[in-house]
């Protein structure tokens, strides 16, 4: 498999330890004329971030080769959601990330990482949401990410401006996150009490494996789906993503989320990836 592009996330460190070969097989696929895309879930980091943090690690980088789900919501927002005039505001359930992903998009946000906001629920805020005099009527939007100060008062902000007819969006539905070698809640958990709250209406989102994520990087890059392959090291997001795509290839390391062959083997499986190694060191051969 010689694909145009490589997308790799989750697969170049654990933490801040940089899995062997992870450098030396980039700088391989470049040489070799390959475009590489950085593909990211992760909404708490902005482009730039990644980007130091890319570079940190000794991978040379540029903001444009970095796509995360903040990005390309924002994207989204401001490029084809068509809002009133007067409701051009996210509220944002997350952190620093979105954020600045919405202001490269010139889009205007409340809640987020907001001290006003990072409180324990008063009595007083019960009648000044529920009257609607706390509210910011330009709200359109409910942004729901990974927020690592999620508290009842940003719930029930964000549950009023759903109940007032906002836009219900997520940078992304992962229900967990690998971190020191264990499984924390994921962004999706962020959206999940107030799909609970609605009824069950999901939000929509624009991580993998949504295709909207997909398009808006065909849109960016410009690239022939059929000659790229998406690496991961998670099956129901990364992998899937790569296949309903319709992308030449997909490719699963083991150093993630997934940790064996077993898990997309055996009959009746949806999501099997075209080819898989332990690491991605391994393609040097």
């Amino acid at each position: 498999m010689k694909p145009e592009k490589m997308r790799s996330i989750g697969v170049l460190w654990s933490g801040d330890h940089l899995f062997e070969g992870t450098v030396e097989t980039l700088e391989m696929l470049r040489s070799k004329g390959k475009q590489v895309v950085f593909v990211t879930n992760n909404s708490t980091k902005s482009r730039a971030d990644y980007k130091k943090k890319l570079e940190s690690m000794g991978i040379p980088a540029s903001e444009d080769e970095v796509f995360g789900s903040s990005y390309s919501a924002a994207i989204y927002i401001s490029r084809i959601l068509s809002l009133p005039p007067t409701q051009k505001t996210v509220f944002v359930l997350g952190e620093s990330g979105i954020e600045t992903e919405l202001d490269s998009e010139s889009i205007p946000h409340i809640g987020g990482t907001d001290p006003a906001y990072n409180r324990i629920i008063e009595p007083s805020d019960y009648t000044s949401i529920a009257s609607g005099q706390a509210l910011d009527p330009s709200v359109g939007v409910v942004l729901a990410g990974l927020d690592f100060h999620l508290n009842y008062l940003k719930l029930a902000y964000a549950f009023a401006y759903l109940q007032r007819g906002a836009k219900f969006f997520a940078t992304n539905m992962d229900t967990t996150l690998p971190s020191a070698g264990s499984l924390f809640p994921g962004g999706g958990a962020i959206s999940a009490p107030l799909t609970a709250m609605m009824g069950g209406e999901k939000p929509m989102a624009f991580g993998k494996p949504s295709q909207a994520m997909m398009d808006a990087i065909e849109g960016k890059f410009k690239f022939d789906r059929k000659k790229a392959c998406m690496v991961g090291d998670r099956l129901d997001t990364d992998i899937r993503f790569g296949i309903e795509g319709g992308l030449g290839g997909t490719l699963c390391v083991l150093t993630g989320v997934t940790k064996s062959e077993k898990e997309w083997e055996g009959e009746g499986k949806e999501v099997v990836p075209t080819a898989w190694v332990k690491q991605l060191g391994d393609l040097r051969g």
